[in-house]
């Protein structure tokens, strides 16, 4: 990641465990008051299934909000490959303060980590090929920078981060504007030195493109044949990106016809959270 991105994503991840806590906890956590302000506790934070760790600094942030005397020993690393029954943490500290922030805390671990042992799966089934797996926009709300920083610890690339950082013109842009040329060309001089991305829907869309000083190309749905004919068409004259019907099992054929890129939003959307624990000794 880079240093402007790191810094924003520490913004983030101060503001979203703000939100998390405020929507668990509201006017205090009534429950925990039932243990005596004094008492010391010592937890272990355990996984139940293999999974890719990502989200410590979320952990982190959730209990130094609420209580930054509890301390935590880290046993495993972010982008680290666990085992199931592996422990990830140990906490010490108050035991109202750690049992209020225990679902917070492990809601971020358990997503994070479930987006980075997906992308994990997508990097390893392109291993030995030159094509990268890129993420998309299809995040969960609140938490796009978390989950693209988790597909980064799975071994998987990030697209654009938003609207604001990368030109992806799509087919209503195209229709808005009224030709690719023409929206290729707005954009080129609205936005020099920005990633110029197109997507296209068949070949003759495609060779339009190719006339263009677009960056990248984006073909939507191809069929396995016509990425391979896009591929021998484009000659490296620009990047090409694959998307759509993009699986773990379609994923290594698509890289194999020679495309740079292959976007989907599985890393991010398709995702069961990481069945995780924590239990007091």
């Amino acid at each position: 990641m880079t240093a402007p991105l790191f810094h924003v994503l520490q913004s983030a991840i101060e503001e979203s465990v703000h939100m998390a806590i405020h929507e668990d906890v509201g006017d205090g956590d009534i429950t925990a008051q039932l243990i005596p302000i004094d008492d010391i506790a010592i937890a272990t934070v355990i996984t139940r299934e293999a999974c890719v760790l990502s989200g410590m600094d979320w952990f982190e942030e959730v209990f130094r909000q609420i209580d930054d005397a509890v301390l935590i020993e880290w046993l495993a690393e972010d982008g680290d490959s666990l085992e199931a029954g592996q422990v990830i943490c140990s906490l010490s500290g108050s035991a109202r303060s750690i049992l209020t922030g225990e679902r917070a805390a492990l809601n971020f671990l358990q997503t994070l980590s479930a987006t980075a042992t997906r992308s994990a799966e997508y990097a390893s089934a392109v291993a030995d090929t030159d094509c990268i797996v890129l993420d998309t926009r299809k995040t969960i709300p609140g938490l796009r920078l978390a989950q693209k920083y988790a597909v980064s610890c799975g071994g998987c690339h990030n697209h654009r981060i938003g609207l604001y950082d990368a030109v992806l013109i799509k087919e209503n842009h195209i229709a808005a504007h009224g030709s690719i040329p023409g929206v290729i060309e707005e954009a080129l001089f609205l936005y020099p030195g920005t990633l110029i991305e197109i997507e296209v829907e068949d070949m003759e869309q495609l060779q339009q493109a190719l006339q263009t000083q677009v960056t990248r190309v984006l073909l939507d749905n191809f069929s396995l044949e016509e990425l391979r004919t896009a591929v021998e068409l484009s000659n490296g004259k620009l990047e090409l990106e694959a998307s759509g019907n993009v699986t773990l099992d379609t994923i290594h054929d698509i890289a194999l016809t020679g495309v740079n890129f292959i976007s989907t939003g599985a890393l991010t959307k398709d995702i069961k959270a990481i069945d995780l624990s924590m239990r007091f000794s």
